[in-house]
């Protein structure tokens, strides 16, 4: 789900809502399904159904072969589920859910018609779901002929990792450059699938671990295929001298598309894919209750996925698999905490409860909402850093954000070239301006398979969609007030892989008293950042770029005779340190 619209009327204010102008995707179809009696026991085959209890289906198979509909089991057969489900845990009973093909613009007639049937528990049509994206430029910013696009025939794509803010230490980013250097931390052994509609697989910058679309159908609109290759962008990049690179390029990439199967099956399928401490990326939002299910082009009232009982059955499946699950918490400005997300659909099963209710029972679903980047990152300002952008909806349900505004990533903007690189071709091109809860999800899936491959590589046990939820949660950069948008409005610190770390593996942080400093102001070679450097623990230990005040800090303390300094550190970085005197 992406948010491209710039502000309007102030930091922070525009994108996918009430003030902000939007863009509508296009290709995205109503969902009719079905939720059967269990005592039904019903079997969908290629000509008609059948019941194993031996109900009467003959009115329901009429109706179907009358108005030229198949119904189909959304997750597969029940023997298949049984086998695919041990170990799994309680939860909504997938073999009851079907899927009626046929229906184009009728959903809503069929619906009432064929939840009346005395086989059928109920029936509801689902809104067409889109990339949680906002639309084009409006104001100021890069556009299709700005003189940084790659030139007719220009031969090498400039390195634009400069760009990339989110991989920076925190609190700017989520410390993607210190995770390279630890084993396992650029994703290794970890595959993500992205479930949504459309990629440009043959993206340059992509080559090195994608592998391809897994399930589905893709779509053929270019609006889609841009948000898709941005996403996995944003993750998996290729590590080298040009272009972009992802959080964690080692990790295997791969896409699911909905198209044709629906996006519960796709999230089940995706799952069956995968294994334990893999990471599915739910990358679409679709209109709520709010304004009655509503398609607007604003976003606005758009929720995440789970809310819907298919939806949210697939993704419990997978997290109880040990499949972490990241979605688009949307774009709708919306407060998850609203008692209208309470009041169940009349055509929704009578076991539903809210899932945005965290009383109720979980999906496990990681959500994420959209937080502004730092002020000035591309010369633009959308509000206090870490604050919530004014479409990103906001509640105790959500876990954590991402970077909602400016990241750069691959493939071109909303349904033109790239706006960073754009060109004849394709396969190079480039944007500055993916945003929305879109852009913030891949953000944190990138630090999740980073810290995935480093809790591999240290012998540990993945992390399970509880673990990974208190982790995010218990750390990271927190989220910050902004005028009319208080920290209050929930949507969670931004990630810190190396604040993580410390949690997860604690034996890889040393601590100890440092006994000397060197402040190393004129570095050498001059590559490096400044440091600042501490003997503790029979070792030279580094900190980067040190503050004023903590160079200062430990200045003193050292020029009082009785030093008082804290160090924690992993290898030789500094991870944290306290100057007590």
């Amino acid at each position: 789900m992406t948010d491209q619209v710039q502000p309007a009327q102030g930091p922070g204010t525009s994108g996918p809502g009430p003030d902000g102008a939007g863009f509508t995707y296009r290709g995205a179809e109503q969902e009719l399904i079905v939720v059967a009696r269990p005592e039904a026991r019903l079997r969908a085959g290629t000509a008609d159904v059948r019941s194993a209890a031996g109900a009467d289906v003959s009115a329901l198979n009429m109706f179907l072969s009358d108005e030229q509909l198949t119904m189909e089991p959304l997750f597969g057969s029940e023997e298949r589920l049984q086998q695919s489900a041990a170990g799994t845990g309680s939860g909504p009973d997938l073999a009851l859910f079907y899927r009626v093909r046929g229906v184009r613009s009728r959903a809503q007639e069929l619906r009432a018609r064929i939840a009346a049937l005395p086989e059928i528990d109920t029936a509801y049509v689902k809104p067409g779901a889109v990339p949680a994206s906002t639309g084009p430029a409006a104001w100021g910013g890069p556009s299709a002929d700005d003189s940084r696009r790659l030139k007719e025939g220009a031969p090498v794509t400039p390195d634009f990792t400069s760009r990339q803010g989110y991989l920076r230490p925190a609190p700017e980013g989520v410390d993607a450059t210190w995770a390279w250097q630890r084993p396992g931390g650029t994703g290794r052994n970890v595959t993500v699938i992205d479930v949504e509609g459309a990629w440009q697989l043959g993206h340059e910058d992509l080559a090195s671990k994608l592998a391809g679309v897994v399930v589905g159908t893709p779509l053929t609109d270019i609006a889609w295929r841009n948000h898709g290759t941005a996403v996995i962008g944003v993750i998996g990049g290729d590590r080298d001298e040009h272009g972009i690179t992802g959080i964690a390029p080692d990790a295997v990439t791969a896409a699911a598309s909905f198209q044709g199967i629906g996006t519960a099956a796709a999230i089940h399928a995706a799952a069956e894919r995968l294994s334990p401490g893999d990471i599915i990326l739910v990358e679409l939002h679709a209109p709520g209750p709010r304004f009655d299910f509503e398609e607007r082009d604003t976003q606005e009232g758009y929720i995440a996925l789970e809310w819907w009982p298919d939806d949210f059955a697939a993704v419990q499946y997978a997290t109880a698999r040990g499949i972490l699950v990241v979605e688009a918490a949307g774009n709708g400005g919306e407060s998850l905490d609203d008692a209208v997300y309470e009041r169940r659909p009349e055509e929704f099963p009578e076991w539903w409860r809210n899932p945005f209710n965290p009383s109720n029972r979980s999906s496990g679903a990681i959500l994420v909402g959209a937080g502004a980047p730092p002020p000035g990152t591309h010369g633009r300002d959308h509000g206090p850093d870490r604050s919530r952008l004014a479409f990103s909806n906001y509640g105790a349900r959500i876990d954590t954000q991402g970077w909602g505004r400016e990241v750069t990533t691959t493939g071109g903007s909303w349904d033109r070239p790239g706006d960073l690189q754009g060109g004849a071709e394709e396969i190079a091109w480039y944007t500055d301006t993916f945003s929305g809860t879109s852009s913030a999800s891949p953000v944190v899936v990138g630090a999740l398979a980073s810290l995935q491959g480093m809790l591999k590589a240290a012998g540990q046990a993945p992390m399970s969609s509880e673990r990974a939820r208190a982790v995010l949660r218990a750390t990271g950069s927190p989220q910050q007030d902004a005028p009319g948008r208080p920290a209050s409005q929930r949507i969670g610190n931004r990630p810190d892989i190396r604040a993580a770390v410390t949690r997860l593996l604690p034996e890889a942080v040393g601590s100890g008293q440092a006994e000397r400093y060197w402040d190393e102001l004129l570095p050498y070679p001059r590559e490096l950042p400044p440091r600042l450097r501490l003997y503790v623990s029979g070792a030279w230990r580094n900190l980067d770029d040190p503050s004023p005040g903590i160079r200062q800090a430990v200045h003193s303390a050292f020029a009082g005779g009785r030093p008082d300094v804290r160090v924690w550190f992993s290898d030789d970085e500094i991870v944290g340190l306290v100057v007590t005197g």
